[in-house]
C-alpha cells in the first residue's frame, strides 16, 4: 500500500499545478476557493497526496480543518462545496487514502471526516459509510445555441427568456459594490423565504477579491428595481452558478430565466464546455424541476463520511438542521442587519 503525505496547498505550489493538469479538478479545489474559505471562516486546508516533497504532485485529496465549540472538530472536503472530487489517477489509490484518513480521524479525535466526490469513492473501511445525497445537474454546452434553446422548456424557460426582453429588463454583469449591493438585497430576501441564515457578505467580498475575473455576478434590473441575480464561478471549461435569488414578486418576467441563458451564451461563445447547475437537495422537487427544464443532465452526489460513532448517530447529526430551526423561528421578524449577523454567526460552525 503506498505512503500518504501531507502538504499545504498555500505553501506547496504543486496543488494549484496538479489542479490545472487533473481531469477532474473543479473550481472547488483552486487555491482561490481555500483562500476565500480561510479568509471568511478561518478554515486551514490541508492536502493528502501520495507524492512525498520535492516530487511531482500525481494525485491529492484537499480537506479544511474545522474547529467548532458548538458543531465539534473535522475534516471537509469542503466547506460550502456542491462537491470535490478526490483527484486520483486510479480506484485503486482509494484504499491507502481511506487507511491515512481514518488513522488521522483516531489520532486527532475527530467527529468525523467527510468527502464530497462526484464518482462513488469506495472507500475499504468499516468507517466510511454514505451520508446525505443531491441531485447534481449539468449543461453539455457543446450544442449550437439554437439546440440548446430548443432543449429548454417552452412555456417556463423559452417563454420566460422571450419575456423578459420585451419587458426591457436590463442585465448588468461585474463585481462592483453596486452589483454586490443588488446581489445581497436579493439574497436576503431568498434566504427568508426558505428559511435559512444568509452567508456573511464578507465572503462574497472575498470570492471576489481571491477569484478576479473569474467571478461575475449579474444582475437583471426591472425599472432600476433588482429582481433576479446569480453568481457565477469559472474554471478551466466549466461555468458553475453557485448562487442565485430572486425578488418572487417580479418572477413573472423571466428575470432568473434570462440570467441563466445569457451565463451560457457568454459561456459558449467563450469555449466553455460545460454549466454546472450544483447540488440540489433530493427533496427539492421545484428546484430539481427547474434545472431538469434547462435539459440538464441529472445524476446524483453521495457524500461519504469517516465517523467512528454508529450509523444512527451519523444520520440524526446530517445538515444544518439547527441552524435552519434557530434561522425560522427569527427571519420573519428581525432586522435585515440582525438577520445577516445571525448568519454571520452560525456559518462557521455549518461547513
Amino acid at each position: 500500500m503506498k505512503t500518504i503525505y501531507l502538504l499545504d496547498p498555500f505553501q506547496d505550489p504543486r496543488w494549484a499545478d496538479l489542479v490545472d493538469r487533473h481531469p477532474r479538478s473543479s473550481v472547488f479545489h483552486t487555491v482561490a476557493w481555500l483562500e476565500a474559505l480561510q479568509q471568511t471562516y478561518g478554515y486551514q486546508p490541508v492536502a493528502y497526496a501520495t507524492s512525498p516533497s520535492g516530487g511531482s504532485l500525481e494525485d491529492g485529496l484537499v480537506f479544511c480543518r474545522v474547529e467548532s465549540w458548538i458543531t465539534g472538530r473535522r475534516l471537509i472536503s469542503l466547506p460550502f462545496s456542491d462537491h470535490c472530487e478526490p483527484l486520483l489517477n486510479s480506484a485503486s489509490d482509494e484504499p491507502a487514502f481511506a487507511t491515512a484518513l481514518e488513522q488521522t480521524l483516531h489520532r486527532e479525535k475527530l467527529r468525523y471526516i467527510e468527502i464530497r466526490p462526484v464518482q462513488p469513492f469506495a472507500a475499504t473501511t468499516d468507517l466510511c459509510r454514505p451520508t446525505q445525497t443531491y441531485a447534481f445537474h449539468q449543461i453539455d454546452l457543446g450544442p449550437d445555441l439554437a439546440t440548446l434553446f430548443k432543449n429548454c422548456h417552452k412555456s417556463s424557460m423559452q417563454q420566460k427568456i422571450q419575456r423578459a426582453a420585451r419587458e426591457g429588463l436590463i442585465c448588468e454583469t461585474g463585481r462592483s459594490e453596486a452589483l454586490l449591493d443588488a446581489f445581497w438585497t436579493l439574497l436576503l430576501i431568498t434566504r427568508r423565504r426558505h428559511g435559512v441564515p444568509p452567508q456573511p457578505r464578507s465572503w462574497f467580498r472575498n470570492l471576489i477579491r481571491c477569484f478576479g475575473d473569474a467571478l461575475q455576478i449579474r444582475v437583471a434590473f426591472h425599472d432600476r428595481q433588482p429582481v433576479a441575480s446569480i453568481l457565477t464561478l469559472r474554471h478551466k471549461d466549466t461555468l458553475v452558478c453557485k448562487y442565485s435569488c430572486s425578488d418572487t414578486r417580479w418572477n413573472n418576467l423571466g428575470g432568473t430565466q434570462v440570467l441563466f441563458w445569457r451565463a451560457m451564451e457568454e459561456a459558449r461563445r467563450d469555449g466553455l464546455r460545460v454549466f454546472d447547475l450544483g447540488r440540489s437537495d433530493s427533496g427539492n422537487a421545484g428546484l430539481i424541476e427547474f434545472k431538469n427544464r434547462w435539459g440538464a443532465a441529472c445524476s446524483t452526489l453521495t457524500y461519504v463520511r469517516l465517523s467512528a460513532a454508529p450509523p444512527a448517530k451519523i444520520a440524526a447529526t446530517r445538515g444544518c438542521g439547527w441552524a435552519q430551526r434557530i434561522a425560522k423561528a427569527v427571519a420573519p421578524g428581525v432586522p435585515d442587519r440582525l438577520f445577516s449577523t445571525i448568519g454571520s454567526a452560525l456559518y462557521r460552525h455549518i461547513a
